[in-house]
């Protein structure tokens, strides 16, 4: 599913307008990477949580080369999913 099949099953299960979902599911992803941005956890109970998490300096291997690279330290985005998710995954 992409971004806009996702706006149209919005719009259809919460009978909003396209525009009215494209809005709101903007909103949320705005409102999320300036959250985790900050340094903030969000938890949707049932969903999931998003928070960040920092990956140390690693040394790496180039493939096509073989050469042995320095890979930086970096913040990553770590999503977990909730119980309710899981359960209608795992059906």
């Amino acid at each position: 599913m992409n971004k806009s099949q996702l706006i149209d099953a919005i719009a259809a299960g919460a009978g909003l307008t396209k525009v009215q979902a494209k809005k709101a599911l903007e909103a949320f992803i705005d409102v999320t990477g300036k959250t985790l941005k900050a340094g903030d956890k969000i938890a949707l109970v049932g969903f999931g949580s998003f928070s960040v998490t920092k990956k140390p300096a690693r040394t790496g291997r180039n493939p096509r080369t073989g050469a042995t690279i320095k890979i930086a330290a970096k913040k990553v985005v770590k999503f977990k999913a909730g119980a309710e998710l899981n359960s209608v995954v795992g059906k």
